[in-house]
């Protein structure tokens, strides 16, 4: 590449523009000063009290992992809008059901958290849980199972539920959606 001489009009323009420039204070780079040589001391005897060692500095505290909040009826907490009002009103899609009706706790507790698993694991987003509603609007399945998706290990697989619409069994069924598995 070669340079041009710059005319005298330009010339003229960057001397008017560079005129009250001043250079700035070069800065060198930082100098550490040398360390001091060590000079041997002789023992004083001092009848002052020794210094305590210092402490060593306590290692920072642990984050607290918070449970997630507790889930209900209706409340969703880790869900959109439109996701939640889509479960509420029936409008995802089943992907599997199960069926607690005549079951002891026990066999439904059990049963419930090997179905929440496997239909996890399948990549199943939203299960219908059949309760039944009791006698009298009473059942104890229907009061448990609430409680049951509260508790570990099945609360780490739920997003949020909501009791059924009237085609799906209404207030004797729930709509459970599931967290999107995580492959580790």
């Amino acid at each position: 590449m070669s340079k041009r001489r710059p005319r005298e009009d330009e010339s003229a323009l960057w001397r008017a523009v560079t005129g009250d420039v001043r250079p700035l204070k070069k800065k060198g780079p930082e100098r550490v000063p040398p360390a001091p040589k060590p000079v041997a001391l002789e023992p004083a005897v001092s009848k002052a009290k020794p210094r305590p060692k210092p402490r060593p500095a306590a290692p920072p505290p642990a984050r607290m992992i918070l449970p997630p909040p507790e889930l209900e009826h209706g409340k969703a907490t880790g869900i959109d809008r439109r996701s939640s009002d889509r479960l509420r009103r029936g409008r995802l899609p089943i992907d599997g059901r199960l069926d607690l009706h005549g079951m002891t706790q026990a066999a439904a507790s059990e049963r419930l958290e090997e179905f929440l698993a496997r239909a996890q694991s399948a990549g199943k987003r939203c299960v219908l849980v059949i309760t039944g509603k009791g006698l009298a609007g009473g059942g104890i399945l229907r009061e448990q199972v609430p409680r049951w998706l509260n508790q570990s290990p099945n609360r780490g697989r739920v997003l949020a539920f909501d009791y059924a619409q009237a085609q799906h069994g209404g207030m004797g069924a729930l709509y459970v959606l599931l967290k999107r598995r995580r492959d580790l």
